[in-house]
């Protein structure tokens, strides 16, 4: 058997004499240091996940706040596109209906002593107040403006071409009367002549009574002994008047009222005194031959 040391060999549950009432002082140590680091690691650890905790919540309200005053802003952005989209059609409502308002004024300018431009001048007025109306009252007023001024507008327009119309017309009928009377005078100073008044005794004499040459014949010396074919002859002792020497001359009235001016009226009033009085121009010049009147 192998010798067995005397520390060694004691029994199991024996204790060495050195220890067996004094405690073990590098256990008791080891146990004390234990000890305390747990209670200090737990408040490391409290004290870490309170910082973390407070870090998330700091985290989160951040988070919210700036969310916040996302929103705040895209509404601002929001609001004020509204307002100018408003003030561009504030803008463009007022610029149309001072547009309509100068075409107006132009419309009622263009039917003045024209066409009736009342109703034109009535809505134009009310559309005058437009900076203190609604702009749907603008709206419909400007409508209702330049409705009514292009009417009026074409209604100036045709007045105006019949008015140049007419003034064409009358033109045109003066212009003919002028010449008319032109010709009515050339005709009158043709007629008048010696040779003129003679063409027309030929015609009137033969047109309304039949007598040819042979009886224009005796009517040209009848004529020609008492007046000279003269239609302004006058006898100072007597008083007979034209180329038919008419007692009085006013006699000669019955055929038209120029007869003192006119040698046709004369001529005319001649010829019907010799058909009545004698029948004839050469008969007519026989009594004159005999009596040296007729």
């Amino acid at each position: 058997m192998r010798p067995t040391n005397s520390m060694n060999s004691m029994p199991e549950n024996s204790t060495p004499e050195n220890t067996s009432s004094t405690p073990n002082l590098a256990a008791l140590s080891t146990r004390a240091a234990r000890n305390t680091r747990r209670p200090r690691t737990k408040r490391l650890t409290l004290l870490a996940g309170g910082l973390v905790l407070a870090g998330v919540v700091a985290g989160t309200g951040f988070t919210v706040q700036s969310a916040v005053a996302e929103q705040e802003q895209q509404a601002q952005q929001v609001r004020d596109e509204r307002a100018a989209a408003h003030a561009a059609e504030v803008s463009k409502t007022h610029l149309a209906a001072s547009v309509a308002l100068y075409d107006a004024d132009t419309a009622l300018e263009a039917a003045a002593n024209k066409v009736d431009a009342s109703a034109l001048s009535s809505t134009s007025a009310s559309l005058a107040e437009y900076i203190s109306l609604p702009l749907e009252d603008v709206s419909q007023l400007t409508s209702q403006v330049k409705e009514q001024a292009a009417a009026v507008q074409a209604a100036a327009a045709e007045a105006d071409r019949v008015a140049v119309e007419v003034a064409a017309a009358q033109a045109a009928a003066e212009a003919q009367a002028a010449a008319e009377a032109q010709a009515a005078a050339e005709a009158l100073a043709a007629g008048n002549t010696p040779s003129g008044a003679k063409a027309t005794a030929a015609s009137l004499a033969a047109s309304r009574y039949g007598w040819g040459d042979a009886q224009f014949s005796c009517l040209s010396q009848l004529w020609q002994k008492e007046s000279g074919w003269s239609y302004t002859a006058y006898n100072n002792s007597g008083g007979a008047t034209g180329i038919p020497q008419a007692l009085p001359g006013s006699k000669m009235a019955s055929a038209g009222s120029d007869w003192a001016t006119n040698a046709t009226t004369q001529i005319s009033w001649g010829l019907d005194y010799i058909n009545s009085a004698y029948g004839t121009p050469c008969a007519a010049w026989s009594h004159s031959q005999a009596v040296n009147w007729y």
